[in-house]
Order: structure tokens, then C-alpha cells, then sequence
């Protein structure tokens, strides 16, 4: 069954940022060798406050492989604890379009390899596409719940 469109994952790096970690945490939360898999880690550069400049990086996950992959390795690194959080807030995360998202703590995943759901804006965003239809949000959070089972 496809269980996602798409998945996007997207990080900021302001200028006092190590870079290449946050590149490569990127490339860590994918189970597979993004350059062998010809997936691309985009970059982009934005000016945010005080003219600071601050750098964009994106993977975008299309091939139902790569999807299904890096889904089962999400579920299986959270904990059954925060499984049990997202599908309390699975309402307030998912949007009209069947877009799900979640925020991992920046710090927390560089620091200490967790991932550490948060609402703070410094963190890692992932957006899941869900693949329901009919095109409708009681559809995706039922595909939400069997992908974020909590084993107690």
C-alpha cells in the first residue's frame, strides 16, 4: 500500500552554523546512499533578520522505495512516546492537502542523535505527503495511526 506522495525534509543553517553536520544529519535520516540513489540535497540561501544570511537545505524523497524506506526507519528511530504525541496531535499536524508534519529538535538530533519531536522553529521539518484516497483528511489519519503505532 503507498503510504506517501512524497516526503520533504528541510533544515536551516544561519551563518554561525556548522554546515556540513546539518548536510550530513540530512543524509544520516535517509536509510539509504542519496548520491548512489540519485537523490539530491538542494541548497538555497535566504536573507533573514539583520540582513543575516541563511542557508536552505532540502531533500525531496519521490520513489515510493525511497518513501517507504525512510518512513519505516522514522518509525522504527521514534519512540513508542513520541508515537503516542504525534497521533495525539495528528489533527493539528496534518493540513487540507494531506500534508503531515513534523519538527525534530535541531539540537537534540546534532547533539545527541534523538529525535526529539518539537515546536520550536530551530529543527529539522519533515512534510509526508499522505497517499489517501479519496483525498480526504479521516482517510490520511488513518494511514497516519498504522504508520505511527506505538508497540505499547
Amino acid at each position: 500500500m503507498k503510504i506517501a506522495h512524497s516526503v520533504k525534509i528541510t533544515a536551516f543553517a544561519k551563518e554561525d552554523e556548522d554546515e556540513d553536520r546539518i548536510k550530513n544529519k540530512m543524509k544520516e535520516m535517509v536509510p539509504f546512499d542519496i548520491e548512489e540513489s540519485k537523490v539530491k540535497l538542494k541548497q538555497k540561501t535566504a536573507i533573514g533578520f539583520n540582513e543575516r544570511k541563511i542557508n536552505i537545505f532540502e531533500i525531496l524523497l519521490e520513489k515510493d522505495k525511497h518513501i517507504s524506506m525512510f518512513l519505516d526507519n522514522l518509525a522504527d528511530r521514534l519512540s513508542d512516546e513520541a508515537k503516542r504525541l504525534v497521533l495525539k496531535q495528528e489533527e493539528s499536524r496534518l493540513d487540507e492537502n494531506c500534508n503531515f508534519f513534523l519538527r525534530f529538535s535541531k539540537e537534540k538530533l546534532l547533539e545527541e542523535n534523538e529525535l526529539w519531536l518539537t515546536n520550536q522553529g530551530n529543527c529539522f521539518h519533515i512534510r509526508i505527503n499522505i497517499a489517501a484516497f479519496p483525498k480526504k483528511k479521516e482517510k490520511a489519519m488513518d494511514i497516519i495511526r498504522k504508520l505511527f503505532k506505538a508497540e505499547s
